[in-house]
C-alpha cells in the first residue's frame, strides 16, 4: 500500500483529526480548525495527484474528516475507508464534484461538501480575459516579441478583432456566466445572446438599463436576446463563452456539426468543464479555420491535450487556473475546512451556499453552518435558521 512520504501537523493534540490531502493557500482555514480543537494534518506528498491507495493510507484508522481535491477518485473505496476510520465528512476544495460519488457517500452517511459562492467572478474574469487575450493574438503576439521575430510595425501584423459592438454568447447564464456577460456588455458595449433553460432574468434587466443608460448619454444602446436554442447562439455570436453543468446531456456539447454552424473568426471559451467540447473535432476545425480562435481554461482528460491542441496557434490554453485568485482559492479553502469541521461540531447546513461572505470575513467568527453540503437532503441533514 502506497504510503504518503510527508505529513505537516497541526495542533498534534486536537481532538479531532482532520486531513488535508494537499496544501491549500492560506492559513485561515488551518487556525479555524486548530480553534475548534482539530489536529490538522497535511499531506505534502511531492505527487500531483494522490491514488486511492494513497489516500487509504491518509485516512489510517481514525479520522474525523477529510479536504480533498477535484482531481481525487472519491468513491466506494474512500468513502468506505473514511467511513470505517470514523469519518462523517468530505469536502471538495471546489465547486464541482464530479469526481465524488455522491451515492456512494450517501450509503456510507459521509457528507460531501463544495465551494460554490466563492468562484464566481474569479471565473469570469479569466473567461473574459481568455475572450481578449483570443481577440487580440496577445498570446501569439507574445511568443512572436520573445522569439526576436520582430522587425517594426507592420499593416497586417496580428491583426484581431475588435468586439466593441459585436455579439457576445453565453451558454449557461447561471452566475457565472452572467457575471461574464455583464462584463464583457459593459467593458466593449457588446450585444448579448444566451441560452439557458432558465430565463436570467437579473441578466436582461441589467442589460437593458445599461442601453437606457448609453442611450442617455447620445450612444448606440446595447441589446439583449434569449435565444430558443444553443445553436442560435452558436450562428449568430462572434464571441462565445461556455459555462454549461457537466452532465450527460452537455458532454460534447460542442461538436463537428457545431464547430461548423459557427462564424468563421469566431472566439470559443471554456471555462467550464473539459468534456463539453469535443477536443478531437475542435483541433481539426482549428486546423481548417486559422482565424477560429479558442480560450481553453479546462480539458477534455486533464492533465493531458488531444494530440495537436498545443500546436495550435490559434489556441489559447491555460492549466485550469479559473479560480486561481489569491482571495478565492483562500475562500474555497476557508469553505471546504469549514464544510468538514460543521459536520464534525454537528452544526446544520447553511440555507444559501452562493452567499458566502458570512464565512469568509476574517474579522468576525464565522456562523456556526456548513456552508455547502451537496447531499445534505439524502443523509438527512438540517438546514440553518441563521
Amino acid at each position: 500500500m502506497a504510503k504518503p512520504v510527508q505529513i505537516e501537523v497541526w495542533n498534534p493534540n486536537g481532538k479531532y483529526r482532520v486531513v488535508s490531502t494537499k496544501p491549500m493557500p492560506g492559513t485561515r482555514w488551518i487556525n479555524l480548525l486548530i480553534q475548534q480543537d482539530c489536529r490538522v494534518e497535511i499531506c505534502t506528498q511531492n505527487k500531483t495527484i494522490l491514488s486511492v491507495e494513497d489516500i487509504i493510507a491518509l485516512i489510517g484508522d481514525k479520522c474525523d474528516g477529510v479536504i480533498g481535491q477535484l482531481t481525487e477518485d472519491w468513491g466506494d473505496a474512500l468513502f468506505s475507508a473514511l467511513s470505517k476510520a470514523g469519518g462523517k465528512a468530505f469536502s471538495n476544495m471546489a465547486v464541482g464534484y464530479n469526481n465524488v460519488d455522491v451515492n456512494a457517500a450517501n450509503r456510507y452517511g459521509v457528507a460531501v461538501g463544495n465551494t460554490p459562492g466563492v468562484l464566481t467572478e474569479t471565473t469570469a474574469e479569466l473567461a473574459a480575459t481568455l475572450s481578449v487575450a483570443a481577440a487580440r493574438r496577445i498570446v501569439e503576439a507574445d511568443a512572436f516579441m520573445r522569439g526576436g521575430l520582430y522587425e517594426g510595425w507592420l499593416p497586417h501584423l496580428f491583426v484581431g478583432n475588435l468586439l466593441k459592438r459585436q455579439t457576445v454568447g453565453v451558454i449557461g447564464a447561471g452566475r457565472i456566466g452572467s457575471a461574464y456577460a455583464r462584463m464583457m456588455v459593459e467593458g466593449f458595449k457588446m450585444n448579448l445572446i444566451y441560452y439557458d433553460l432558465y430565463q436570467a432574468t437579473r441578466l436582461e434587466k441589467f442589460v437593458t438599463a445599461y442601453g437606457q443608460f448609453l442611450k442617455a448619454n447620445g450612444e448606440q444602446p446595447v441589446t439583449w436576446k434569449r435565444a430558443s436554442s444553443m445553436d442560435e447562439v452558436l450562428r449568430e455570436a462572434d464571441v462565445i463563452s461556455l459555462h454549461p453543468v457537466l452532465d450527460k446531456t452537455t458532454y460534447h456539447l460542442v461538436n463537428k456539426e457545431r464547430l461548423a454552424v459557427m462564424k468563421k473568426e469566431a472566439i470559443l471559451v471554456n471555462c467550464s468543464r473539459g468534456p463539453v467540447i469535443d477536443e478531437v473535432a475542435l483541433v481539426e476545425h482549428l486546423k481548417a479555420n486559422p482565424m477560429f480562435r479558442v480560450g481553453l481554461d479546462v480539458f477534455e482528460d486533464e492533465p493531458y491535450m488531444k494530440p495537436g491542441l498545443a500546436d495550435m496557434k490559434n489556441a489559447i490554453v491555460v492549466p485550469h487556473i479559473a479560480s486561481a485568485s489569491k482571495w478565492t482559492r483562500e475562500g474555497m479553502a476557508t469553505l471546504a475546512a469549514l464544510n468538514v469541521l460543521g459536520k464534525i461540531k454537528g452544526y446544520p447546513i447553511w440555507s444559501n451556499p452562493n452567499s458566502v461572505e458570512a464565512f469568509l470575513d476574517e474579522n468576525s467568527p464565522p456562523p456556526a453552518a456548513c456552508p455547502s453540503i451537496v447531499n445534505a437532503k439524502a443523509i438527512g441533514l438540517p438546514v440553518s435558521k441563521l
